[in-house]
């Protein structure tokens, strides 16, 4: 097939947000906006993609390019329409095969439903994705006779009749990226906002004695999102969606509809997670793994046969590695925990290396932190970290050493060493009972 050129629209500022943040940037299953988008496009293995920002461009940019360094970007310094923001890409964009445009508030856009446009596009200059709407929405409506597209009408423009025609308009496109150019510089303002809209290049391409033809998807793919009511909807969408496709690739989620997925979450056939469980993005979870109720993930890989919570954190930068076992009320942050790793509860590591099959005890935390900059700590395999032992980093644990319960280790400890850092207990014989007796004195004195 021929090479592709994707556009993405971005400029806008969602004012029925009523927010501060550009539109394309409020998130959706713990991405932006916009990430949806790009994701979509490619798929298409687009040979350049150009974003087309405009309000709030400068955190767009960043934003495009988080996702991807390679995206070039482009500023629509007025708002006068979609044309114009096309017009806006087009120098910086492919000049043969086809261009695909998207919408950064557009995120369920499915890659098959591009390649059904793409397979189109070999039968007409320009191509157009409909849907059915049965209601009277504000949507452009397509006129067409079975695949071949007349025109298209913004709302605005129609007539009572034209409103009555279902087949609407959902933005996207897909033209030949050679005549593209063309079609869009004949575009005029003559409509009643008095814009440059994208969808006049229907008309002008038929005017010029080229095909337009129409692809049909689901509704569902084209939800747009304008308010804070629409985004909590798509939210709702992508969550049973994605926990339908999860169940049906073989994981078990034993309370669905208390699971929360991000855009880019993986998991494994056979895992099994638990009710109420968060994962937000970059994660990655192998097959047979397990997750229990009311852990939050982010940013971590666990592999097979590993168990983590309940009630555990996994933070950014987390590599567990096969069966290890991180309980509840662990917060793991920047840490890699070999082979057979237990770490039962109530315990903080972060920057940490904990080797294959140590013990961590219960109330273990890595000082990682000394007001300035992170420090590493280092646990040898087969290691047992005694109950409440403060590691004081940077330090270095020694295969199969020990540290007694209570210690804070602020030297490197010797592989098979015992290390005790704490103060000697001392027994003051009756004491207790004198001080008892004291303290009750005073109390009934005042």
């Amino acid at each position: 097939m021929a090479e592709v050129s994707l556009i993405i629209l971005a400029a806008g500022m969602g004012s029925r947000m009523n927010s501060d943040l550009p539109k394309v940037l409020h998130r959706l299953a713990g991405a932006p906006l916009l990430h949806h988008a790009m994701q979509t496009g490619r798929a298409l293995d687009p040979t350049c993609t150009v974003i087309v920002t405009g309000h709030g461009a400068e955190a767009v940019e960043k934003c495009a390019l988080a996702y991807d360094p390679d995206v070039l970007t482009v500023r629509q310094e007025q708002q006068l329409g979609t044309g114009h923001a096309v017009a806006q890409a087009l120098p910086l964009s492919g000049k043969g095969g086809d261009t695909v445009i998207l919408y950064g508030d557009t995120p369920f856009i499915r890659a098959e439903t591009l390649e059904a446009m793409r397979a189109a596009r070999s039968r007409h200059s320009v191509v157009v994705l409909g849907f059915h709407h049965d209601d009277e929405g504000r949507y452009g409506r397509l006129v067409a006779e079975g695949e071949n597209l007349s025109r298209i009408v913004e709302y605005k423009d129609a007539s009572d009749e034209e409103r009555a025609i279902t087949l609407c308009n959902s933005g996207v496109i897909c033209a030949d990226s050679a005549v593209l150019p063309e079609l869009v510089a004949a575009i005029d303002t003559n409509n009643a906002s008095g814009e440059y809209y994208l969808t006049d290049i229907v008309a002008v391409a038929r005017a010029k004695g080229l095909s337009a033809g129409l692809v049909v998807c689901d509704e569902a793919e084209t939800l747009g999102i304008n308010t804070r009511a629409e985004l909590a909807a798509a939210e709702s969408a992508f969550q049973a969606n994605a926990r339908a496709e999860a169940m049906e690739t073989g994981v078990t989620l034993t309370a669905p509809e208390t699971v929360f997925f991000s855009l880019d979450t993986f998991i494994g056939r056979d895992a099994l997670i638990g009710p109420n469980v968060v994962f937000g993005p970059r994660v990655t979870i192998e097959s047979g793994a397990e997750i229990l109720a009311f852990c939050h993930l982010e940013g971590c890989h666990i592999s097979r046969g590993a168990t983590v919570g309940p009630f555990a954190r996994l933070r950014p930068g987390t590599e567990l590695a096969e069966d290890v076992h991180v309980g509840n009320f662990v917060e793991v942050k920047n840490s890699i925990l070999d082979e057979g790793v237990k770490v039962g509860h109530l315990t903080y590591l972060g920057d940490a290396e904990v080797g294959e099959k140590t013990n961590i005890g219960a109330g273990t935390i890595t000082c990682n932190y000394d007001g300035v900059n992170k420090h590493r700590t280092k646990i040898g395999p087969r290691s047992f970290i005694g109950s409440s032992t403060m590691l004081v980093a940077p330090v270095t644990i020694g295969r199969d050493a020990m540290t007694g319960s209570g210690s804070v280790i602020t030297e490197d400890v010797p592989a098979e060493a015992l290390a005790i850092g704490r103060a000697r207990q001392v027994n003051k014989a009756g004491l207790a009972v004198r001080l008892m007796d004291l303290f009750l004195s005073k109390k009934k004195k005042g």
